[in-house]
Order: structure tokens, then sequence, then C-alpha cells
């Protein structure tokens, strides 16, 4: 297979997994839970297929997920991918660069890009879109702000800290495979 086809096709798992896992969480109505797993997921697609892989999923799983069902208004949706994206950017960046211990620099990426989307779904979606631009009832305004407030940051840090847990052991089969 060459490499074109290959990243085609690992994306795209990794795209199908993120939108099954949302359907199939989505009844639970535990943000926890399906936030985590996207997260998780996000963080697996970028550190295992790289960072094209990690924005295509970044950007194209929320839309997916409000065609089947899944998500809140439309127009918070190119945000939600907005902080998709700073997830996996971080990720990448950070994990990625020349640590003396790999594992320091997972734990460091997971906490700057936990914080990082955080701050960008925070900042644009709480303190700029819903308060200068949507004119929602104000029970639904509080509602959407507590959603991209604090669980955002903690679903990151899960599905971080799941990721650094994970990533060794896939790295080590992946390695595995390739000798």
């Amino acid at each position: 297979m060459n490499k074109q086809t290959l990243w085609i096709v690992r994306t795209a798992i990794f795209l199908a997994l993120l939108v099954v896992i949302q359907i199939a969480t989505a009844p639970l109505g535990i943000t926890l839970i399906t936030g985590s797993l996207v997260n998780l997921i996000l963080i697996m697609t970028v550190m295992t297929c790289g960072l094209s892989s990690g924005l295509v999923v970044a950007v194209i799983s929320p839309f997916l997920a409000k065609l089947v069902g899944i998500g809140p208004l439309w127009v918070l949706i190119p945000f939600i991918a907005l902080g998709n994206c700073g997830l996996v950017l971080i990720w990448q960046l950070v994990a990625k660069r020349a640590f003396k211990e790999k594992f320091i620099g997972t734990v460091v990426a997971l906490v700057a890009g936990a914080a990082g989307k955080f701050l960008i779904l925070y900042l644009v979606i709480v303190r700029l879109l819903i308060p200068l631009f949507l004119n929602l009832p104000a029970k639904q305004a509080a509602t959407v702000s507590a959603t991209f407030s604090l669980p955002q940051l903690a679903t990151a840090l899960i599905g971080g800290a799941v990721a650094v847990a994970a990533l060794p052991a896939v790295k080590k089969a992946r390695a595995s495979r390739a000798s």
C-alpha cells in the first residue's frame, strides 16, 4: 500500500472511530465520558498518524457528529473544530520535542494541550460568541456556557492522561510490526 493510501485509510479509521464513539456515548448524556474519549482519539490520531491526520479528524469530526444529531448549535461547530485543532497542534509541537525523557514531553503536552483547548473554547464561545453575537435565551446561554468551560478542561485532561498511558504500548506494537 502506498503512503498516500495508507494515510487516507488511517485517517478514515480514526475519524470513523471518533464518530462511532460519539454516537455510542451520546445517549448516556455524560459529557465527561464522550468528551474524554473524543480527546483521546484526537491525541492518538496525531501521535500515531501525524499532524495532517490529526487536523483532518479534528476539523471534520464535529461536523460529522452534528450531521448525525450530536452536538450543540451549528454556529458553534467551527469553533469546536478550532479547539480540537488547538489540542492536536499543541500535542504535535510539545510531545514530539526533544525532551530527554519522552514521558516528560507527553505530560507537558497533556497539560498544555488541555489548557490550550479549554482556553480556545472558553474565550471564543463563552466570552465572545455567547454574550456578543448569539442572542440565546438566558437558560440556553447558561447551559452552553457551562458546557464550554471547565468540563472541557477536565475532558482534555482525562483523554490526555489515557493517551499518555496508552501511547507507549501502541508505539511498541507498531515498532514490532515494522520489524
